[in-house]
């Protein structure tokens, strides 16, 4: 039996492309091509395909949809197979992607469509209950962790990490006294520290709380005003 799939995607060229592409191996059947997302989510339903391709931004809001389908299709196909094309090599993308299981999903960039060998290993993969990930992401996941093991902030204690995110929600030593129920004194001693360990004592205060901030941000992908 030939593997059936549904494509999603929303550039009239490249969804023919991927057309042709699928439609030149015996093995396999392309059973709806669609350019949204909401097209693609009935053609799940209706066609059963054995693997989805989909396009990481479709209409509507062109931002992460192939990402949410996929998700969603745990619940309603958990045995149907996802494969995320995409042109960005943020590898937040892929790990949003694994975030309920990596089995059954591949995450491929676009550059790789070309090659009709790189589009078939990953739809193998998925159908047989395995993932792949492109070697570019899995590179930049290596370097971002490398970075990371590499950090100052890995010499911060538990409590001198807690100061610093209270840091970073712009609040005064005493609004870190009180929510983290210390005395000023003790926020102060913590703070002194967090900017020995992080190589900022020689700046000046405000450089060294907009500073050490900065380094949380880079680290964690918090935004200013979350918790840490």
């Amino acid at each position: 039996m030939p593997v059936r799939i549904a494509v999603g995607e929303d550039s009239l060229i490249v969804r023919e492309g991927l057309r042709q592409l699928l439609a030149a191996d015996p093995r396999l059947q392309v059973v709806a091509v669609v350019g949204d997302i909401d097209s693609l989510s009935d053609a799940c339903d209706s066609e059963q395909p054995d693997v989805v391709i989909t396009d990481i931004r479709m209409p509507p809001t062109h931002t992460d949809e192939g990402i949410r389908l996929a998700t969603e299709l745990r619940e309603r196909h958990p045995d149907m197979g996802v494969v995320v094309l995409s042109q960005f090599s943020d590898p937040i993308y892929a790990l949003t992607l694994l975030d309920r299981g990596s089995d059954r999903r591949a995450y491929l960039l676009k550059e790789r469509v070309h090659n009709r060998a790189e589009l078939t290993a990953a739809i193998d993969a998925v159908v047989s209950g395995g993932s792949m990930i492109d070697p570019k992401i899995v590179e930049e996941l290596v370097r971002t962790r490398s970075q990371v093991e590499r950090s100052p902030l890995n010499d911060l204690t538990a409590r001198e990490r807690e100061v610093l995110s209270e840091i970073a929600q712009g609040k005064s030593n005493s609004a870190i006294a009180e929510s983290l129920f210390l005395t000023k004194r003790a926020v102060e001693k913590h703070i002194n520290a967090i900017f020995l360990k992080l190589g900022l004592a020689d700046a000046d205060d405000v450089s060294k709380r907009v500073k050490a901030t900065l380094m949380l941000l880079a680290e964690t992908g918090l935004r200013v005003g979350e918790p840490g």
